[in-house]
């Protein structure tokens, strides 16, 4: 448990700012946006981003031009949570929405061509034991709503849904927030699975090619652990986050998705057996969920590659960061959304997709661009030889794109050429005339 709650602090503290209490205000009643349909595409997107508490919106306007140009260059999935994270409560009292924020935030990935993704999270204070009209930011991150209150919350979802009808996509609730039971030492699976399944039925009685997926959970681990279904040289899984999974598998009404978050990281070590290899453990985690789902789709909301303190270059972080996607795409992952870091304030961003306040891309937007462009959920991913290891490879029928782990400069034969990379570098080769 103690593992669990550093971790979470850790990240939460990294990615998000709630503080303070909001008194709600009567807002005046405006008519839902008219969002543009997402792009008709050939293959689903795989790759995307989720927008946190400062993006596009909250930039100079030629930043904003510049942030659409790099999220709409390749149409990618984008995904925004419905309080918190950038927006503000959304039914501060019973009966009493404010989609204002909600509205801007749909409508700037509308107009990148998103193919776009809510998460149903978080809940008005009113449906977890706090007063109506006031909004405790410090709680908003940590509380479920009461069971009580489950089928207000599906209302809510509803409310969403018929607000946004361009949104085909939903994941229900994030990282089982309030749903740790310290009492029994475990998640409640119960509790969620309980709000997933009124949240669902409600959804589809909206339209039914609504598409619905859960339970995301963290899922983490460690150098070694207790007994687990699952380990490897990059750690031990934590069996409650398995077994709650394995509650929701077997008791939801439905999904067309099934949803984690995690990290290559242990909670008690960092990354091992290094780096890279550590990202392996994504692969393990999304192999095991498609066999114990009957191979439901696998989405990852979040991931995270760096340890607390690493002091790690840009480049290197980028090179990491590329063998975990590579990871993802091999594995057979349907969907991965990049939790965006940006930054209030103009200054070093690690992890960003474009500088704060002055602009300029930064080299993960290109990365994601890259994977996007080239490995979408329905191309057929093929292994690329490499006669060093320390350049990691992987290709399609036209495109490869290699890494150099080394902070070295390294020569070898990749695909049949031979190429030298930088240290850390990324390097996309185009194959069979393209």
């Amino acid at each position: 448990m103690a593992g669990i709650m550093v971790y979470a602090a850790i990240r939460t503290k990294a990615r998000s700012e709630f503080k303070g209490s909001d008194v709600a205000t009567t807002v005046p009643t405006q008519p839902a946006p008219k969002l543009e349909e997402p792009p008709a595409l050939s293959n689903w997107p795989r790759w995307g981003i989720t927008h946190t508490q400062y993006s596009a919106d909250n930039e100079p306007q030629q930043v904003v031009e510049e942030a659409k140009g790099v999220l709409g260059r390749v149409p990618m999935l984008q995904n925004q949570h419905i309080m918190g994270w950038g927006v503000g409560n959304p039914e501060p009292s019973p009966g009493q929405f404010n989609f204002r924020d909600l509205d801007r935030r749909l409508t700037f990935m509308a107009d990148t061509r998103a193919v776009p993704v809510v998460t149903l999270c978080c809940a008005p204070d009113w449906m977890k034991g706090g007063q109506a009209g006031r909004t405790d930011w410090s709680k908003n991150h940590t509380v479920a709503p009461e069971k009580e209150h489950f089928d207000d919350f599906a209302k809510l979802a509803t409310r969403v849904a018929k607000q946004y009808p361009t949104v085909k996509h939903y994941m229900v609730w994030n990282e089982f927030k309030g749903f740790w039971d310290p009492t029994t030492n475990r998640w409640d699976a119960e509790g969620y699975t309980e709000m997933y399944n009124k949240v669902y039925t409600a959804l589809k009685k909206v339209n039914k090619d609504i598409q619905v997926g859960g339970p995301y959970i963290p899922v983490e681990s460690n150098t070694r652990g207790g007994p687990s279904d699952l380990s490897g040289p990059w750690g031990t899984i934590d069996q409650r986050a398995l077994d709650a999974i394995q509650y929701w598998i077997d008791n939801k009404k439905g999904a067309d998705f099934i949803v984690v978050d995690g990290a290559s990281m242990t909670n008690d070590k960092g990354n091992v057996p290094n780096d890279f290899a550590a990202q392996a453990k994504f692969s393990a985690i999304t192999t095991w969920l498609r066999q114990k789902s009957d191979d439901l789709p696998v989405w990852w909301a979040e991931w995270y590659v760096e340890p607390e303190n690493s002091q790690w270059t840009e480049e290197k972080r980028t090179a990491v960061q590329a063998t975990a996607l590579m990871e993802f795409a091999k594995s057979g992952v349907n969907t991965a959304l990049y939790w965006n870091p940006q930054l209030k304030d103009e200054g070093d961003c690690p992890g960003c997709l474009w500088s704060p306040k002055v602009g300029g891309e930064l080299p993960m937007a290109g990365l994601l661009s890259g994977f996007t462009k080239w490995f979408p959920a329905g191309v057929q991913v093929q292994e690329v030889e490499s006669s060093d290891p320390k350049i990691k490879a992987m290709g399609q029928e036209r495109q490869v794109v290699m890494v150099n782990t080394s902070d070295r400069d390294v020569t070898a034969t990749v695909d049949g050429r031979q190429v030298t990379l930088a240290p850390y570098e990324i390097k996309w080769s185009g194959r069979g005339g393209a």
